[in-house]
């Protein structure tokens, strides 16, 4: 945005406008006074010879009057014309339409001139009406009406004289009255002309004041203008001499140097910043060549070969480019400062050059630490992850291009380093990650790289070493920290680390698998008990399995992003005389995975329970089956739907969050509690006991069913089993599958049955794959039954909450051994 201009610079038609203005009037004005005297003039001469032609007409009718010749008629007649043309200019003008031929040609008949006929015009219909022409006009027509008369005189003399009746009387009768009219009219035309010299005197001073006004006005404007630019003038060099002092203030504020000179060389200015970096105060500088301050050294600090001065005027340090230079003051110390010149420049022509110099001391201080800081951890002074994985991919590099070397990669972590923190504070497990530190670096050959990666997290990078060697000092750096005695505050802490290592040999490999095999070479060393060294064999089937866990954390990620997650239905059928109700079935997760394949939940859930995912899962399967039955009840109202049994898992259990998600849900969508099933596995169950009682109790006060799923799959299921207020006991396929060849099989479905019911409870067999299954589960006395004999997995629909027939019942024998 443009910076408002305070003074701005006069125009030269800003300053003459009023000078022009004043001439143009008074030019305006001579030409209309030239005007109008022309015309005054005209009718002055128009009225001498009105007056002659009027005299000559009484002489010539008087003469006439005696002679009665023809001839002096005639000159009679010329002499009249005269006046009489006057008389029909003003006639003709007095009209209300002014009939302007017909003035002309009285003009012209007059006697004036013809140039002189506008003018005449124009005076007489524009200033008729003012007072001096006005008087003017009415003696005028005074005269024309006694020339009237004495020309209706002449008219009756003339045919008198043509009849030739005239008589000795008439001749003196005509005398006496041409001798009236001439006494009469002569005070009028006398009283004419007076008055017209009066109007052209009237004229003269009017334009006589009017042109002194106007010359006192271009005085007074003349004063008032020569005024204002003597002001604007003062304006100019007071602002002129704030714009100075201000810039002289700031360059004496700034923190950068900047030295002026002149197109020679010699210095004219220096602020005071560029005094204290050359060490010269402006005093002893002035007139010195910019050569004399310092010397510009290049990066091998010798003389730069070239003159300053000629860069600056021929431009090549401006433009917005720094230069970056190294100067050498006469003392013999040196500076780093980015140099950026131009040229002064004064009505097109350089008058000087213009340097400014940057002190680069405290930016180069700061790149240096914020290079260091990039690479290095703040708290420990060790690398960081960013400069571990770059000295790593190095040597990966030199391993895949050369074919040669052996190296090793170790990953580290603390073992249990978050109970320091939580009992003896952030500062406590500071000191203690600083002194581990030492003791790792103390432990290391020179030329190894120690990184911190996070937090209680270490990377160690054992270049050009064998593999036995690096297992050796992997051993030993887990003993040092094991031996580590550490006291906080008069309290001993005792820490133990567990390392993964992997050998780095001819072998390509990249950045990203090498990390990531360390990593899972020291999860494994914390699975096994932590406090040990892990190395990582690409064949070991454990680590092998840790991967593929891994590699499906992601897959899920994206699956709930992409939702490819699809449920399906499988019947839970009674069996016997089991109230048949409105049915029910267990719902089923399956996966769609990137190619369309359908991939069953033992595939996946393992790395969803270990990593985490399980409560996302647990949510998209909950949300989904409401919407499907949601759906239903709006399309099919009324109809009868049978019980959906949704797995939930253990970590699912004990999230907080949950039970209000499921409240949320439930009102979200409608869905009566008593059609939700949740089934949680007897060991999730045990694990998080407090947890799973307290979530069965507030959902079965909304009316939800529970079922304990993979019962006796543990052990001491029986001692947890009263403390669990769940609806059914699904007795673990293991068990049920074997039951018709292995005798205790079959004795403990009979058990789980028995004491399920004496504890009020219904039970549902799994894995009933064939009819004999079934009939010894009848026999037995078992409620439900579930498995591929019953129904295989479909697709969940509309279709699967509906009712399904009633099955045949098989033929039941008495078996010995049963309880029943």
């Amino acid at each position: 945005m443009k910076q408002k201009r305070t003074l701005g610079t006069p125009r030269l038609l800003g300053i003459v406008w009023p000078f022009i203005a004043v001439v143009l009037f008074q030019a305006l004005l001579g030409g209309v006074s030239l005007y109008a005297l022309s015309a005054v003039r005209g009718y002055v001469a128009g009225e001498s010879l009105w007056s002659k032609g009027q005299k000559d007409a009484i002489y010539y009718l008087t003469l006439y009057a005696d002679n009665r010749d023809e001839a002096t008629f005639l000159k009679y007649q010329n002499a009249i014309a005269v006046p009489q043309g006057g008389h029909e200019l003003r006639v003709a003008l007095d009209r209300s339409t002014p009939d302007l031929a017909a003035a002309r040609l009285g003009i012209l008949k007059g006697g004036n001139h013809r140039d002189d006929v506008s003018s005449l015009i124009w005076l007489y219909l524009n200033f008729r009406h003012f007072s001096y022409l006005e008087k003017a006009i009415k003696l005028w027509a005074v005269g024309d009406g006694y020339l009237l008369q004495l020309d209706d005189l002449a008219q009756q003399m003339h045919r008198a004289v043509a009849g030739n009746q005239v008589s000795r009387g008439d001749v003196s009768r005509w005398k006496a009255r041409i001798f009236a009219i001439n006494d009469s009219v002569t005070p009028a035309a006398k009283a004419f002309s007076v008055a017209l010299g009066e109007g052209s005197r009237m004229i003269l001073r009017l334009l006589l004041v009017t042109n002194l006004a106007t010359a006192l006005g271009l005085i007074a404007l003349a004063l008032l203008r020569t005024h204002k630019l003597l002001a604007q003038r003062h304006a100019f060099a007071d602002a002129l001499q704030l714009e100075k002092e201000r810039a002289q203030i700031t360059l004496e504020s700034i923190g950068d140097g900047v030295i002026t000179t002149d197109v020679d060389g010699a210095i004219t200015y220096m602020n005071p910043a560029a005094e204290s970096l050359t060490h010269w105060k402006t005093a002893q500088a002035q007139g010195l060549p910019l050569g004399a301050l310092f010397r510009v050294l290049d990066e091998n600090t010798q003389s730069d070969g070239f003159t300053l001065i000629e860069h600056i005027l021929d431009g090549q340090l401006s433009g917005g480019s720094e230069h970056s230079k190294l100067i050498q003051r006469v003392d013999g110390s040196t500076v780093s400062v980015t140099l950026v010149g131009a040229p002064i420049r004064s009505a097109d022509r350089v008058s000087g050059a213009v340097l400014v110099l940057h002190d680069m001391t405290q930016e180069r201080k700061y790149i240096a630490n914020l290079s260091w800081q990039a690479t290095h951890d703040a708290l420990t002074g060790l690398a960081n992850r960013r400069e571990f994985e770059y000295r790593l991919e190095h040597v990966l590099k030199n391993v895949a291009r050369q074919q040669t070397g052996c190296h090793a990669l170790m990953f580290l972590d603390l073992d249990q380093f978050k109970l320091v923190n939580d009992t003896c504070g952030h500062a406590a497990g500071d000191e203690l990650l600083r002194h581990i530190c030492a003791l790792l670096q103390s432990d290391l050959r020179e030329g190894d790289t120690l990184a911190r990666l996070g937090g209680d997290e270490f990377g160690i990078l054992l270049e050009n070493c064998p593999a036995p060697v690096a297992e050796k000092i992997a051993e030993s750096l887990r003993h040092t920290v094991q031996n580590l005695h550490f006291v906080w505050k008069g309290r001993p802490l005792v820490t133990t680390i567990s390392i993964g290592l992997v050998h780095i040999s001819q072998t390509p490999t990249t950045l990203e698998t090498s990390l990531r095999a360390a990593d899972m070479a020291c999860y494994m060393a914390k699975e096994k008990g932590r406090n040990r060294v892990q190395v990582y064999h690409p064949d070991d089937s454990e680590l092998s399995l840790r991967f593929c866990e891994m590699a499906w954390v992601q897959r899920l990620h994206m699956a709930l992003e992409e939702n490819r997650f699809c449920l399906y239905a499988q019947e839970i059928a009674p069996l016997g005389d089991t109230e048949q109700g409105h049915g029910h079935i267990e719902i089923l997760l399956r996966l769609h995975d990137e190619a369309g394949r359908i991939i069953l939940p033992d595939s996946f859930i393992p790395a969803a329970e270990r990593y985490g995912l399980m409560t996302s899962l647990d949510r998209w399967v909950v949300e989904n089956v409401f919407k499907i039955i949601a759906r239903c009840m709006l399309e099919r109202p009324g109809r009868p739907m049978a019980i959906c049994a949704i797995n939930l898992s253990g970590i699912t259990i004990g999230d907080e969050h949950f039970l209000g998600f499921l409240r949320d849900k439930f009102k979200a969508y409608n869905i009566p509690a008593e059609m939700i099933c949740f089934e949680i596995t007897e060991t999730s169950a045990i694990s998080n006991l407090p947890s799973a009682i307290n979530f069965i109790n507030e959902l079965k006060e909304l009316g939800c069913h529970f079922s304990l799923d993979d019962f006796c799959a543990g052990m001491s299921s029986f001692a947890y089993l009263k403390h669990l207020p769940v609806d059914f006991l699904k007795i673990d396929g293991s068990f049920v599958k074997d039951m018709l060849d292995d005798p205790i099989n079959r004795a403990m479905v009979e058990v789980i049955n028995h004491i399920g019911h004496v504890m009020g409870k219904r039970t549902i067999a799994e894995f009933v794959e064939t009819p004999q299954i079934e009939q010894a589960l009848l026999e037995i006395g078992v409620d439900y039954a579930q498995g591929y004999l019953i129904e295989r997995p479909q697709l969940f629909t509309f279709d699967s909450l509906q009712c399904r027939p009633a099955r045949p019942q098989p033929l039941l024998f008495k078996a010995p051994g049963t309880f029943r």
